[in-house]
């Protein structure tokens, strides 16, 4: 017992030490990218607006007629001590555009993990029960079609048939702009701040806006769990210990659920954790598509606006959100499988 909680104390020392180089690492790229852009982001974003002058002045009082290396140092200094700058254009801070647009961010792709998971893991386990059957054929199809299908053609077609032909739902935002004026902003999601005012009628209208971005960007992940789910569990299904746990009477169904697909959880979480960060960047085209206020749509108007010191702050949030999940899973997989600590 003492060997296995020094081995898991190791672990975990190691992997906590491993995040120092990834995120010097992942704020380093994020500053020579921005920096390969020609110009600096003051003339990039104020350029003709501006007296010569006065760009000047903005520059030197930015750093950006410093060496490269000193502006290293600067920005390194900023993003250790929490200031991720302000954004040229609006003059907003990075800080405040991450409370506001993050925590849409954070509520839309939460719900699409919901989704994704709802849909994708029944399927999966349906799938690698009945292998090679219609219904697994069926379920093979749908999830290469919800996989491969871009994220921006499935939500104009949704908006197409549920918002222009049925009028079942609305197209945009996070709610109608009557249910925005009403609902004090707390935490900035809107249902949880609809929740907290005892709100229920903008509860419901904020739920229907979610509806369609939510769906769409969780059936992009769906296709990934259901491929996931149906091959782990399906060469689960054939080892020597649930033949054994069949030989001994128990029910299919509960050889499923409590062996195979137990046995199936590590990947799985690796995997979940993984889509949780790639979704941020499928979550940049649906809340373009929806007009959602989020991370993804921001970062779209500051790339248009040229405003680099925006994007700097946004990409190195999306960086350091990245390493976060990557070290929150292999924590997570260390508790759930021994394995993972030798």
């Amino acid at each position: 017992m003492a060997g296995r909680s020094g081995s898991l104390r190791r672990y975990l020392a190691i992997r906590l030490l491993l995040v120092i180089p990834n995120v010097f690492v992942l704020l380093t790229l994020v500053f020579l990218l921005l920096r390969v852009a020609p110009g600096d982001p003051v003339s990039a974003a104020l350029g003709g607006r501006l007296p010569a002058a006065e760009l000047a002045r903005r520059r030197a009082a930015g750093g950006y007629d410093d060496p490269i290396l000193v502006q290293y140092w600067h920005y390194l200094s900023r993003i250790f001590t929490g200031d991720f700058g302000t954004a040229v254009s609006d003059n907003r801070p990075i800080t405040n555009i991450l409370l506001v647009n993050g925590a849409a961010t954070l509520s839309l792709t939460l719900s699409a993990l919901v989704v994704a998971c709802l849909i994708g893991i029944p399927l999966g386990l349906l799938a690698a029960r009945y292998r090679d059957s219609l219904a697994d054929v069926a379920i093979r199809v749908f999830g290469v079609f919800t996989y491969a299908a871009p994220v921006f053609f499935v939500g104009v077609v949704a908006i197409i048939i549920f918002t222009g032909k049925l009028g079942w739902l609305p197209s945009g935002q996070q709610a109608s702009p009557i249910a925005q004026l009403t609902v004090e902003p707390v935490t900035h999601i809107f249902l949880l701040d609809a929740l907290l005012a005892g709100d229920t009628k903008s509860f419901v209208d904020g739920l229907k806006h979610l509806v369609m971005p939510a769906v769409t960007l969780g059936l992009l992940i769906t296709g990934v769990f259901i491929r996931l789910i149906r091959v782990n569990v399906a060469q689960t299904l054939r080892d020597d210990y649930v033949e054994a746990a069949r030989a001994r009477g128990i029910a299919e169904r509960r050889v499923v659920f409590q062996h195979a697909f137990r046995n199936a959880m590590v990947p799985f979480v690796t995997v979940l954790g993984l889509q949780a960060a790639l979704s941020l960047g499928g979550a940049i085209l649906t809340e373009t598509t929806f007009s959602w206020p989020g991370l993804g749509s921001q970062l779209v108007q500051y790339i248009n606006a040229r405003d680099y010191v925006a994007v700097q702050g946004i990409m190195t949030i999306f960086a350091l959100v990245v390493v976060g999940i990557s070290l929150l899973i292999d924590l997570i997989n260390a508790f759930i499988d021994p394995r993972v600590r030798y």
